[in-house]
């Protein structure tokens, strides 16, 4: 039984990695976490300590094209400019939950 268990969990595990799903859709749970340790440094808050303009904030990733999920796990995973590649550091389904962790605080103006 705990075999069987495992079997479909790790099974969910790998189709939830594949798949892009919605921010709705991703467990935003472990956000906060993966958040604080790989992103806090320079997006406290949703701010942006190297580039001011290019926070976190709703208004900022609707200028310039990160306010959805596809975006966001993008540039997580490959980087851009002074935003460093977390593709060798985060699994696929952390990159997940970390975008949508940013979508969802981007919602809540990061309160």
């Amino acid at each position: 039984m705990i075999r069987l268990l495992t079997l479909i969990l790790v099974t969910m595990s790998l189709w939830t990695s594949i798949l892009i799903l919605p921010a709705s859709a991703v467990d935003t749970t472990n956000g906060t976490g993966i958040f604080s340790v790989h992103c806090a440094g320079c997006h406290i808050n949703g701010g942006n300590i190297i580039r001011r303009g290019k926070n976190l904030k709703k208004n900022a990733l609707k200028k310039y094209g990160m306010d959805s999920l596809e975006a966001i796990t993008n540039i997580v995973t490959n980087g851009k400019n002074n935003m460093s590649a977390y593709q060798d550091r985060l699994t696929t389904e952390e990159i997940q939950t970390v975008a949508a962790y940013v979508l969802e605080q981007a919602e809540k103006d990061w309160k």
